[in-house]
């Protein structure tokens, strides 16, 4: 396809020990599934909510901005990996250096700006080109690809993101602010007009659904702004249960927010 050089020199220069790193935790994962009777009785199914539970507190060391974590997470989340391709190698169906060549032809063949003639001159561009690709591989539609199982807040921002990239999107931040607004006074009137509780949720996604759209707009991911905004809840709600004189119970809700200010402004 290309006479590009698949690796820099700089990754050259490390390969081997990179490889042997890799090599390490392939020959680990053979004597483990031999010796260690919980790793023998592991299977797809059982690692699965494992694996969600490392994803997770890769994310939280990634929010931490915390290298060491990042390490570390996503060395338990690469032994993740090869768990399933050995499993899929005992089946007979695959094994990791398959699953590693599959991926690379799609990443050259997804990357034509890096291994072809194909020029862009922006990201939006490689992120057109993208799903224009996918769409030629096969797949039916531009959102074939947003896992079901994805969160419902994650799951919205890939979706309007995808269908951007084929021009179905607003063309000002404006406008999508209108969009809200337009949301926002539709929830109220049901709810003022006291319809059904069916009818007041699905209009309050919409307003959700309006809110994650104009976040994308403005270059903010909802999921990570809506959990430092938990954090900081968390942070302050503790700091009332710390510095209370009494059982909450007992408190005004005056009582607790004068707390809650001090919390905020780091008293």
């Amino acid at each position: 396809m290309t006479s590009k050089p698949i690796l820099s020199k700089n990754s050259v220069a490390n390969l081997p020990a990179k490889l042997e790193a890799f090599a390490r935790l392939l020959q680990i994962m053979e004597d483990l599934r031999a010796q260690c009777p919980w790793d023998r009785k592991q299977t797809f199914q059982s690692l699965r909510n494992l694996t969600i539970e490392e994803t997770y507190e890769l994310v939280d060391a990634i929010l931490d901005e915390d290298l060491g974590g990042i390490k570390e997470e996503v060395g338990d989340l690469l032994l993740h990996i090869v768990f399933y391709a050995k499993i899929a190698e005992e089946k007979g169906a695959w094994d990791i250096g398959a699953a590693l060549h599959a991926v690379c032809d799609k990443l050259v063949a997804r990357h034509p700006h890096v291994y072809g003639d194909v020029v862009v001159n922006s990201e939006e561009d490689v992120k057109k080109n993208w799903e224009q690709l996918k769409l030629k591989e096969g797949k039916k539609s531009i959102l074939a690809g947003v896992p079901t199982s994805l969160p419902a807040l994650v799951k919205a921002w890939r979706m309007q993101e995808k269908t951007a990239q084929v021009g179905f999107e607003w063309e000002t931040t404006e406008q999508v602010w209108e969009k809200v607004e337009e949301e926002i006074g539709e929830l109220q009137e049901t709810v003022t007009e006291g319809q059904s509780h069916q009818r007041i949720e699905e209009e309050f996604g919409d307003v959700l659904f309006a809110l994650i759209n104009y976040a994308r707009f403005l270059g903010i991911e909802p999921e990570t702004a809506l959990e430092k905004v938990n954090r900081k809840f968390k942070y302050r709600f503790e700091y009332i249960e710390a510095k209370a004189p009494k059982n909450l119970n007992d408190m005004t809700l005056a009582e607790m927010d004068a707390l809650w200010n001090e919390a905020k402004n780091g008293k």
